[in-house]
Order: structure tokens, then C-alpha cells, then sequence
């Protein structure tokens, strides 16, 4: 069974892709209540599934009159890869930040499914086991600044 996670972002995806325009208009406490769910759940969802590195701007403003915008930001590839570079990956990166990245490329069709698997492995715990735990997140965004070169 999907994580509520995963259905409240496929749901919010859903919604851009119906819209005419790039950005949609939501309601924080009205989504919560779709899901049957704290606010602060649909605000995880967009910290963790509608970030820059993803490809996506989220504007919110809190209270009565409260609403949260989410704009799909269209890219050339090349800029929105030189952009990860520069704003996303810093001297670490975590494996969850590695996969929003990997499926982001994904999802925009830069890599395709058999890259995206590829490079899923190279960023789990299971490859990078003989290195220490405290040294892991370096090596993850030494290995994604060199792979995104390459798409460059």
C-alpha cells in the first residue's frame, strides 16, 4: 500500500498536470481535509516532494486567507542541470535528497528508466556500506556533481 505521502504528492501532481497554466492554487487545511490528515503532513509533502531541486517554486502564505501556489518551473535541461549543481548539491548530499534528484531527471525525461536505476544503486546504503556513515553523504554529492556533468 502507497504512503500517504506518495498519494498526496501524486494527487498535487496530478492537479498541475490538468491545469492549463504551470502553477496551481491550494488550500493547506482543505487538502489536509481531503486526506484525512494534519496540516503539517501536506506541508512535509511539499518541503520533500515540491522543492527547486525537483522543479518546483512553492509560495505559501499562512492564516485565514491562507493558500500555498505551487509553479512547475519549465527549464531548458541543460540550465535546470547546471542548477542542481549550483543551489542543490553543496559538500553533501543524502541519499533521499540523491533520489528526489535522480527521479526529478527522470520524470523530466533527461535519464532514462535503466540511468535512473542505475543511478539509484550508486546512492544506496547497500553500495556505499564499506565507507564510513559520517563520510557517506560527501561521497553522494561527489558522485552526483560528476554524473550530472556528464548530462551537461
Amino acid at each position: 500500500m502507497a504512503k500517504l505521502s506518495d498519494i498526496i504528492e501524486n494527487y498535487i501532481k496530478m492537479i498541475i498536470e490538468n491545469e492549463e497554466s504551470d502553477c496551481i492554487e491550494i488550500q493547506r487545511n482543505i487538502l489536509a481535509q481531503h486526506f484525512n490528515c494534519a496540516p503539517s503532513q501536506i506541508n512535509y509533502v511539499l518541503t520533500t516532494r515540491f522543492g527547486n531541486d525537483r522543479g518546483f517554486v512553492v509560495e505559501s502564505r499562512r492564516g485565514g486567507g491562507g493558500y500555498i501556489r505551487i509553479f512547475k518551473v519549465q527549464s531548458d535541461p541543460d540550465k535546470h542541470i547546471e542548477k542542481i549543481l549550483k543551489e542543490t548539491i553543496g559538500d553533501s548530499l543524502t541519499k533521499a535528497q540523491a533520489e528526489g534528484i535522480i527521479n526529478n531527471l527522470y520524470e523530466k525525461k533527461l535519464i532514462s528508466k535503466r540511468e535512473m536505476q542505475l543511478m539509484s544503486r550508486v546512492f544506496s546504503d547497500r553500495a556505499l556500506n564499506k565507507i564510513f556513515q559520517n563520510d557517506r553523504n560527501g561521497i553522494r554529492a561527489d558522485f552526483m556533481k560528476e554524473m550530472l556533468l556528464i548530462l551537461i
